[in-house]
């Protein structure tokens, strides 16, 4: 994918998904601003590998759930890069647990930084797209979101709304030159997955027709495709990164 001259930002962009993701498009040549929660460590490590590759970065702190947080992050990388042409919605958080047992809190806090963080980023950045008249989003949704899981009521809920919003906008931007899509990740590698208990890592890989984890790097590739030239007349679509599993 050849991303030169174009700017992308990556939301929760210091590590895991996020961070494949900035080193994918900064490999095609894009410049990449990344906003973190709180791991200001992490962020410079991406900032560092991405500037590795020969372009520019820059690392925002941001909740994502905050209006006046997003609006000055928006204005920070247009300060930076004076244009925003990819946005990756890919920050978020899990507060698992059975629903009878799930605390108002806990189903707040997901929809919180998964649904409202996505709408917001969604909301700023498109008024600078459609000056631009070209933009692409790119949204992370999950598998969960596609056929739940137990545990999980909110988190699937998030991400099965981002699917909505995902499709929503692409038919509100559609003639302008902006496509919007998803990518819905399976049981990816991470350091969220790794903090799984064996016996319940060994039953989700169990439902993964392909028998393996997936990588980060191989949903970053799929998130490059609908961010590049190549996916012009893509729009609306989730992509399942998933080994199958919601088959």
């Amino acid at each position: 994918m050849n991303f030169t001259g174009k700017t992308a930002l990556v939301t929760g962009g210091s590590r895991g998904i996020g961070r494949a993701v900035c080193l994918e498009l900064a490999g095609g040549g894009a410049n990449v601003a990344l906003c973190y929660a709180g791991n200001e460590t992490a962020a410079r490590e991406t900032v560092r590998a991405v500037e590795a590759l020969g372009v520019k970065a820059l690392a925002v702190r941001c909740d994502v759930s905050d209006g006046g947080q997003v609006s000055g992050l928006m204005d920070a990388v247009v300060h930076g890069f004076q244009r925003i042409d990819i946005l990756v919605n890919n920050a978020g958080i899990t507060r698992d647990n059975l629903l009878m047992r799930m605390s108002e809190e806990d189903f707040d806090a997901v929809i919180a930084a998964n649904l409202k963080g996505a709408f917001l980023c969604m909301k700023a950045v498109s008024r600078l797209m459609l000056k631009q008249r070209y933009g692409r989003i790119v949204n992370l949704s999950s598998v969960v979101g596609l056929r739940g899981n137990a545990g999980q009521a909110n988190y699937a809920a998030s991400k099965a709304g981002v699917i909505g919003m995902t499709k929503s906008l692409a038919r509100e931007l559609a003639g302008r030159g902006i496509t919007v899509n998803a990518v819905a990740p399976g049981f990816i590698d991470t350091d969220m997955t790794a903090a799984m208990q064996d016996s319940a890592r060994a039953a989700v890989l169990a439902s993964v027709p392909m028998a393996r984890l997936g990588q980060a790097e191989e949903v970053a590739r799929a998130v490059a495709f609908l961010a590049g030239d190549d996916a012009a007349y893509i729009t609306g679509q989730v992509l399942a990164v998933d080994g199958g599993m919601a088959m």
